[in-house]
């Protein structure tokens, strides 16, 4: 069994003429990463690696989160920027085996296409096709014995949560 945490970076600002890779977050985002950690903290949902979008706005939204979860293995994927689903399902598969659970921070709409491609139908799969705001989190348990043979549909949205679900403000 592998889990799969999918986080979408937390509220970004959108500066005149800056560069998107270049968003800082917002006062909101910075006030709902922390929040979002606390809760992934509380609930024992501890990854063993984590994969960073090199995006100012994740890595802002990782250093929020990090001192929540304590010493994890991180690493920043340039793949995970701007990525269609396909080259996320890739960067997934080459996750390595040591790593029980994974968590990815990254950005809409592939984080949200990710987490229907890998999950079967049911309540949470249904929240988070609707939406999934800024700062929000699934958790994907799935069937496999190596990340390297995660394959579409076989998957179970263990919980989606946002930060409004916490109330913790709108999601957005």
């Amino acid at each position: 069994m592998r889990r799969l945490i999918l986080l979408r970076h937390a509220k970004s600002d959108w500066p005149e003429g800056m560069a998107d890779a270049d968003r800082p977050l917002a006062p909101r985002g910075r006030e709902a990463a922390p929040k979002m950690a606390a809760y992934l903290a509380a609930q024992a949902l501890i990854p063993d690696r984590v994969l960073v979008s090199p995006a100012r706005r994740t890595q802002e939204t990782w250093d929020l989160v990090k001192p929540a979860l304590g010493a994890v293995p991180d690493e920043t994927v340039p793949q995970i920027y701007e990525a269609p689903v396909s080259r996320l399902l890739d960067v997934v598969r080459a996750i390595p085996d040591d790593a029980a659970t994974a968590l990815m921070i990254g950005h809409n709409p592939g984080v949200q296409d990710l987490a229907r491609l890998l999950s079967k139908p049911g309540e949470a799969r249904r929240a988070l096709t609707r939406k999934y705001p800024t700062a929000a989190i699934a958790v994907i348990d799935l069937p496999a014995e190596s990340w390297a043979t995660v394959e579409a549909g076989d998957g179970v949205v263990e919980r989606f949560v946002t930060p409004k679900s916490l109330g913790h403000g709108e999601d957005e």
